[in-house]
């Protein structure tokens, strides 16, 4: 069963700290997905891949590219993985139980899912996932992020 953890954003924002994992996980050489739950969230995303290091950028690509399948990250709104990802990042308060319960949408080795800690309704539908995968049987992680910006595991 997938590994979940929870990321907590309460320094960095998402556009901040979604960047930073992205390039840890491909350090990893692994496969990404990251899921938002609309398409004005995507558009940012790849405007925001495409210039997010000054001197280069993070390569990725989504369904309106050619060969999605080769895409070292894969940005879409729906359960799709066509490069069997790794680990799959959910947004915008993207829903991780029908994703988990399908092994064709599941990443491989981990989900995330990351949440504005300043957005009350955030919090609540993160707490309302974390209720439901623990059901569901998964492992489950909660990260933070400290004073100084690093992800310190709480729970």
């Amino acid at each position: 069963m997938t590994d979940v953890w929870f990321y907590h954003l309460q320094r960095l924002p998402l556009e901040s700290a979604l960047p930073k994992l992205l390039e840890l996980s491909l350090a990893r050489d692994w496969r990404v997905v990251v899921q938002a739950t609309s398409a004005r969230r995507l558009e940012a995303l790849d405007d925001l891949l495409w210039s997010y290091a000054g001197d280069g950028f993070l390569p990725h690509g989504s369904a309106k590219d050619d060969d999605p399948e080769t895409q070292p990250i894969f940005l879409t709104i729906g359960r799709d993985n066509p490069n069997r990802a790794h680990v799959r990042f959910f947004v915008e308060n993207a829903e991780l139980s029908p994703v988990l319960a399908n092994p064709a949408s599941a990443p491989e080795d981990r989900a995330i899912l990351m949440f504005d800690g300043n957005d009350e309704a955030a919090v609540l539908a993160a707490r309302a996932q974390w209720r439901q995968l623990k059901t569901d049987g998964h492992t489950l992680s909660y990260w933070r992020q400290s004073e100084e910006g690093k992800w310190e595991k709480q729970a």
